[in-house]
């Protein structure tokens, strides 16, 4: 769900169809189930060194710049002036060094982004209290069941099982340390009021507690409204070590290789 900070708990809870007292019933939470997936990281499979390596000369560019490395080497081979052909050696072998760098570099990317993948399921919490119909109360259910529209409780030492609004907060106060998502060095004041900036950023949204944060203090309820791959740690999973792309490297290319560039 997109801005539900700036809504109110009633047009949350008529959006999901669920009363936030009694919570979804069981036939609701399966079709959500079917419907949403899991609510958590996608698993990935690591890829082989190998791999990695060919992916890294798999683009456009890099294809271009290895032909270009190959027309320059054929064309030293054919320089009458021994002089000049050693000279002429110079553009495929920066060329291919260049290539050997991206590649390198991207590889070693690939595999921290890996880790910070890995790094970030770890604050996926295995358990979640949730008031659903079937039963009457909080009952204790795995945090990957968890559907949109769940009401869900969270106290203090707990982490946040998905995206949530603030529907009721029963304590004096209830203070979330989001360092993982925001970078903020102290744990932040929550409130069940609608924030009406409809740009506010995710520190700003005081009304939202967000997957894989921690409560620091207090105790509250909220209606989960985003699960799995559509929470805002997702988009961290998604945005975490980014390779460079080559498209970048031309730029340090040496002007003289402009010439065989343009040839291939």
């Amino acid at each position: 769900m997109e801005n539900a900070h700036a809504r109110t708990v009633d047009e949350i809870a008529s959006i999901f169809t669920v009363k936030t007292d009694v919570g979804l019933d069981l036939g609701e939470v399966v079709s959500r189930q079917k419907k949403y997936g899991p609510n958590e990281l996608p698993a990935e499979e690591g890829k082989t060194l190998l791999q990695l390596v060919i992916e890294q000369f798999d683009d456009l560019l890099v294809k271009i710049l290895l032909l270009a490395a190959v027309i320059s080497f054929v064309l030293a081979l054919f320089e009458e002036d021994e002089d000049e052909r050693l000279t002429a050696f110079v553009e495929p072998f920066v060329i291919l060094l260049i290539l050997i760098a991206n590649a390198v570099i991207g590889v070693w990317q690939e595999r921290n982004a890996e880790s910070a993948i890995e790094a970030l399921k770890e604050y996926e919490p295995e358990i979640a209290k949730v008031i659903r119909q079937e039963k009457a109360g909080v009952q204790r259910i795995r945090a990957r069941d968890l559907v949109p529209g769940d009401i869900v409780e969270v106290s203090v030492g707990d982490k946040i099982p998905a995206d949530m609004r603030v529907i009721l907060i029963k304590s004096t106060t209830l203070r979330v340390d989001q360092a993982l998502l925001t970078g903020e060095s102290v744990s932040v004041m929550k409130q069940t009021e609608v924030i009406p900036d409809m740009k506010a950023v995710n520190q700003d949204k005081k009304n939202i507690l967000f997957s894989g944060t921690n409560i620091a203090s207090g105790k509250c309820a909220g209606i989960v409204i985003n699960t799995g791959l559509n929470t805002e740690i997702d988009l961290e999973f998604h945005n975490v070590g980014q390779p460079l792309k080559i498209a970048s490297v031309y730029e340090y290319l040496p002007a003289e290789i402009d010439f065989s560039l343009a040839f291939s």
